[in-house]
């Protein structure tokens, strides 16, 4: 809230994907306290009604995102009702999860968290270039650093699957999605961004084990988060804050393409622990895997 305390969003349409819990949950209240109009996209549409109860100018929409019909079926319906959106905030996600893979034989982590985003955003574009100045928002994490996407085995056909890494990929492929998205926007004012929000303890990673949870030191011996923003530990609030200010900014008007943290871009790492990976922006890499995507499912966005 602190970053959109001066922003004035009255008139504004927004859509979240994930907004009903944790860093999506904390999203939505600030668009929408802020004057915007936020259309809520989410797997279970019940529960997310029941968690978004008290927040007005919100709207849920169910959809799945490891589902090709059910995303296109979002989007056309949304085109129907809504001519434009002004942001876009690809939120939902899935971590660390045991190995699954969508109807389409995908890989769960590659599928939910990237390429359902990458389809629902090419059925979305002509509402983002209806707004003339819009932006998306990906989020990626700094567990990126652990693994570039293995374009020839981005499934795990071949090669071991290891959670982590499956986590890792999709979280790159969606830093070098903001890439090359902002490459086809920017000529008629759509810029994208992707995001590392931090350390979140939500219910999306509650599955993990006491020792996954040791090893990073998230939790305190009560069972609670542990928050020390200076070590990347936040609150849902504190995380989503460089989401709200990727959408919002005057800072970034110029700007697209970009890895932001900590409500600043970040700098180009290497070995550092913070920080984007050269390989995560990698304009080449971005294009390769546009390319891709564009194969698996049939749809494009020309480069203006």
């Amino acid at each position: 809230m602190e970053v959109v305390r001066d922003a004035d969003l009255t008139g504004r349409v927004a859509v979240v994907t994930g907004g009903s819990s944790g860093l999506g949950l904390e999203t939505v209240r600030a668009l929408a306290l802020s004057g915007a109009s936020v259309h809520v996209a989410a797997l279970d549409p019940v529960a997310a009604r029941a968690a978004l109860r008290g927040i007005d100018k919100v709207d849920v929409w169910p959809i799945d995102l490891a589902d090709e019909t059910s995303v296109k079926a979002f989007a056309n319906t949304f085109l129907d009702r809504q001519g434009r959106i002004d942001i876009l905030v690809l939120n939902a996600g899935i971590m660390a999860q045991p190995l699954f893979r969508d109807m389409r034989g995908h890989e769960g982590h590659f599928s939910i968290n990237f390429l359902g985003h990458y389809q629902l955003t090419a059925l979305l574009w002509p509402a983002l270039l209806a707004a003339r100045t819009s932006r998306v928002v990906v989020l990626s994490s700094r567990a990126h650093q652990i693994s570039d996407v293995d374009f020839q085995d981005f499934d795990f056909v071949r090669r071991p699957y290891d959670k982590w890494i499956a986590y890792a990929q999709s979280k790159t492929a969606n830093a070098l999605f903001a890439v090359a998205l902002d490459r086809r926007g920017r000529a008629n004012g759509v810029r994208a961004f992707s995001v590392h929000p931090g350390m979140i303890v939500t219910p999306g990673i509650r599955h993990l084990s006491q020792s996954e949870f040791d090893a990073v030191g998230a939790l305190e011996p009560d069972g609670t988060p542990v928050i020390d923003p200076a070590a990347d530990k936040k609150t849902p609030g504190q995380g989503a804050a460089t989401t709200i200010w990727c959408a919002t900014s005057r800072t970034l008007n110029s700007l697209g393409g970009v890895y932001c943290e900590n409500c600043d871009v970040a700098s180009v790492e290497t070995e550092r622990p913070y920080g984007v990976r050269p390989y995560a922006i990698d304009p080449m890499k971005a294009e390769s895997l546009w390319q891709m995507s564009a194969i698996l499912t049939g749809l494009d966005i020309a480069i203006a």
